[in-house]
Formats: C-alpha cells, structure tokens, sequence
C-alpha cells in the first residue's frame, strides 16, 4: 500500500513535469512567432496534454453556460481520438483484470480496435458460450493522470480565484470539481455498468420492448473493463440503411423519443449523449442506445420548470418560456420577463428558419446548428443576468439533436403538435 502510494506520488510528479514541459514548448513557440488566435492555441495545447484535457476541452464544447461563445466553438474541434494502443498491451489488462487465462471466457478477441478514445479502447470478440461481444478496456495509467491533472488544475483556478475575486461568480474551482466528478465516474466501468441495468429496468418497468440496451456480461466485467452484448444496426442518421431495418422510419424516431422522454420522469437519469453515434437501429427494428459513460440528473424542481418550459414551447408562449428559464437559471438581480420573451421569440423564429426541407440535410452542418442555438439560448439567458446549471444545458443539447433527426427522418412532423409525442409524461 505504502509503495503504490509513493508509485503513484512519482508518477503524479512525473506527469505535472510533462504538463509544464508541453506548456513551456507552447511558450517558446508562441515567443517565436506562432501566435494562433487564443482559443484554438488553447485547443492545440489541451490536444498535446492529452487524455484530461481533451475531455476538459470537450466540457468547454458542451458547457456554453460556462465558457465564451468562441471558446466553445472553437473546442467543437477537440477530437476524442487517440491512437490504438497494441493489441499486446490490451490483451494483457483483459488477462489481468479477469484474474484467469483469456481462452476461458473469450473464444476470439478481434486484434483490430472497433474505436479508440482517450480513455478507453473497444474490441469485438466473442465469449466460449458463444455470445457477439464488445470489450471496453480502460487504457493504462490513465485514472493517475486525470486525478493529477484535475489536482492541478484545481489549485490552479483556487489561485486564479484568489488574484481575481471576479472570477468566483463562474467559480473556476467549482467547474474544475464538477469536470473531475464526471471524469471518474467515465473511468468507473462498474459505474457504467450499473447505468446500463438501470436503463434496462427502466425499459422493462415502462414496458418498452421497442428499445435495447446491451446486456452487461458481469462475470467478465470489471472496474477497467466492461463486455457488452454488441448491437448490430445503423445510426439513426442512415435513413436508407433503417429503411431496411423498419418499415416506417418516423415510428422509429418516435420511438426513440418517446424513451429518452420517458427516462426524465422515470428513470433516476438521462442519456446526457444521444448523438447519432449512441443511438442505433437495430437489425430487428428496435432502437438501441448505447455508451452510458456521460448521463445526466435533474432535480424534481428543475425538471418542473424544464417542463414548463417545453409546455411554454408548444404553445408559442413566450412569457411562459421566460419564466421557466428564471426559475431554472440563477441569478443575482432582478429579470425582466417580458424583455427576455421578447429576446427568445427572436430566436425562435430563427430556430424554425434553421434547416428548410429543401435544403439537403449535412451531419456537420447539423452539429454546428445544434451547438449554435444552444449557445445563443444560453447567451440569451445570461445577457439578462442568468447563469444556468450544467445539466440544463445537457438538456437542451440532446432536445436539439432531436430536433436534427427529425429534419432527416421525419421532416413534417410537427414536435410539439404531433400527439404520438409524449414530451412532458
């Protein structure tokens, strides 16, 4: 014990000299002229950091609540993606976390990585009772590294806070606790896991059989590796492949909905991540969401005002929908609820302008739109002096991803007209 904790002392020490090494190059290339606008320096320099500050970076992307619209923008960039690891080195955490030889509970592990992130690799295999499977394996040494850099970067914004008293408003060192909160419960697999039988009891309760989630494997799963029933589907995005998959695309999408609607009220969190990768439909018709790493958690209070937001929404009611944004966000002076409705009937108008049918729909396109509303919403909220939670805007992230597959799959149905919606319920 006393070892593994003067282990882990150097190697945290090791890491905070790798950190300001790559902060002292960026220095040095900065003093001799390569002076890129601020925010993508930033981007550039969190990219060579690594596993933590790539995650940071892709916080900053989704968490406009908190940081300048440029920022956010510019960190849209920060890619998850990170060179495979050898399949040598995988194979031999799979061996040691199963405490047993492989060839007893895997007849076949593909060598070749399905995806590769900064903190995890993905493998196809097959288990010895003969079961398709996908293999998530914690990569080495990554969980010393985040606690490291989140330690630093914790003491950091407490000085940062002290220098600048401003500062405590945003409240650097809260974000910093509530980045590192996340951020471990990604490197937990036993989290995850339990996140996946949570959903499927929750499908279960409710009754759905129109929707999956992987089954969890747990005689081979552990805190560094999880081994899942692996789904065989398209995204949600492939309109003509789900053709071939059911007969009417629109359910389908409904569907979807319909679930992750349902998750807000009856299941103890949310998907926080239903992007077109995350969400699948399967071979048989039904849809399956997948990755439970990132979800989310609203309080009931919030949810009622989130919920009459939407209501608000439907009815074109836009002092309804100032009121709700009061009650959900905080602040330290006194909102004018009509100037703020009058703000919001602007952007709605804009949002209803966003993506004419005829316009051919592109997936990029798509993702700068959802990320752009976001933050002029928020942008909105915040000009009247309100600061709203992170989890408000996980929210309304995934409420517009929605909105984008309806343009593909759906594009005359109306969301808050339709009656086969169940949005608030």
């Amino acid at each position: 014990m006393v070892f593994g904790t003067v282990n882990n002392g150097i190697k945290g020490a090791f890491r905070i000299g790798q950190t300001v090494s790559v902060l002292g190059r960026t220095g040095v290339n900065w003093l001799r002229g390569e002076r890129p606008p601020a925010p993508r320096l930033l981007r550039q320099t969190f990219e060579s950091l690594g596993a933590t500050y790539i995650k940071l970076g892709q916080f900053i992307a989704s968490s406009p609540t908190f940081f300048p619209k440029e920022y956010v923008e510019e960190f849209q960039y920060c890619l998850d993606k990170t060179p495979n690891l050898p399949f040598g080195v995988i194979r031999k955490i799979i061996r040691d976390e199963l405490g047993r030889p492989i060839e007893e509970v895997f007849s076949e592990i593909d060598p070749v990585a399905l995806a590769s992130a900064s903190i995890a690799q993905v493998h196809a295999a097959r288990l010895v009772s003969g079961e398709d499977v996908v293999i998530k394996v914690q990569k080495p040494g990554v969980e010393n590294i985040l606690l490291t850099d989140l330690n630093f970067l914790f003491l950091s914004a407490k000085i940062l806070e002290t220098l600048a008293p401003k500062l405590s408003w945003t409240s650097l060192s809260g974000i910093v606790e509530e980045i590192q909160r996340t951020m471990m419960e990604e490197c937990d697999f036993i989290k995850e896991a339990n996140n996946l039988k949570v959903f499927r009891d929750f499908l279960h309760n409710t009754h759905n059989e129109d929707a999956a989630v992987p089954l969890v494997y747990e005689h081979c799963s552990t805190r560094r590796i999880l081994t899942m029933e692996r789904f065989h589907g398209v995204p949600l995005t492939d309109l003509e492949s789900i053709r071939g998959y059911a007969r009417d695309p629109e359910r389908t999408l409904i569907t979807a909905m319909n679930t992750w609607f349902s998750s807000l009220t009856q299941c103890e969190f949310f998907h926080a991540d239903v992007h077109a990768g995350n969400l699948m439909v399967l071979k048989d018709g039904r849809v399956g969401f997948i990755d439970f790493g990132i979800v989310g958690r609203i309080r009931p209070d919030t949810w009622q005002a989130v919920s009459d937001f939407i209501s608000a929404i439907m009815v074109g009611n836009f002092d309804g929908m100032a009121d709700a944004m009061i009650r959900i966000g905080i602040t330290r002076e006194h909102v004018e609820v009509s100037a703020l409705a009058a703000d919001l009937r602007r952007l709605y108008q804009q949002m209803d302008r966003m993506v004419p049918d005829q316009v051919p729909y592109e997936a990029e396109q798509a993702e700068d739109d959802v990320n752009n509303i976001l933050m002029d919403m928020v942008k909105i909220g915040e000009s009247h002096g309100l600061h709203f939670p992170r989890e408000f805007a996980l929210l309304l992230k995934q409420f517009l991803y929605f909105d984008r597959y309806v343009h593909i799959l759906a594009p005359e149905m109306d969301v808050f007209m339709d009656e086969r919606l169940n949005m608030l319920h």
